[in-house]
């Protein structure tokens, strides 16, 4: 029965690449750079679509979003509150998206009119490691109020992705954080990854963020 188990595992697994991969060809047809941005609850991944929004379109650029929730819409709300095209995709029980549900969503919108396309998983740090969705970068987003040993829980997270962000900077005296712990952690895990420190509160760290992640 174990074998079994495995077998179906791999499969799923399987499956979801090859969507990724479709995903990704359907993105590169229509000139769109899409990025995912990975996080627990309340790491900061909505706001910090709301503060490099503006910065895209400073550039030039058409940003979209698809936002991804087990179930409900609010961060859907607030992204569409930027007036930009978004998607909101519920995944009903399961705790990330996968390539399928990607799928769907891009079938819903008009990448002719998209630059920059943001896939904002759902909160968890452990479910969507295993799921690429077929974006070009991965960035992954933490709070020092998660406290600094949540790199050090989570080394799956971080060797799959290209980008760390560490939230909240500001809060780290008030929780005890140790900023350089964390930011450390991600480079043992994920030797060179580019990592930033961000107070989305004040918009700061934003910027050298997007230059990493367009460049």
């Amino acid at each position: 029965m174990h074998h079994i188990d495995v077998r179906i595992e791999k499969d799923v697994y399987d499956v979801n690449r090859r969507i990724a991969e479709e995903n990704a060809r359907t993105l590169r047809k229509h000139d769109v750079r899409a990025f995912d941005l990975l996080g627990a609850i309340g790491s900061g991944k909505t706001a910090l679509i709301e503060k490099v929004v503006p910065l895209i379109q400073e550039r030039g650029l058409r940003p979209g979003a698809i936002a991804g929730d087990v179930y409900g819409d609010d961060d859907y709300q607030r992204i569409r509150a930027l007036g930009i095209p978004a998607v909101n995709a519920n995944t009903g029980k399961e705790c990330h998206l996968d390539a399928h549900l990607v799928e769907h969503a891009l079938e819903g919108m008009d990448l002719d009119s998209i630059d920059i396309l943001f896939i904002e998983n759902v909160g968890n740090m452990v479910c969507p490691t295993d799921f690429p969705l077929g974006a070009e970068k991965r960035c992954v987003i933490v709070s020092s109020t998660e406290g600094d040993d949540v790199v050090n829980k989570h080394p799956m997270m971080f060797r799959g992705c290209d980008i760390g962000v560490i939230n909240k900077v500001d809060l780290a005296p008030l929780v005890g954080a140790d900023l350089d712990r964390m930011e450390n952690d991600m480079r043992r895990y994920h030797p060179g990854m580019k990592v930033f420190r961000t107070n989305l509160r004040k918009g700061e760290g934003v910027v050298p963020f997007l230059d990493a992640l367009l460049g």
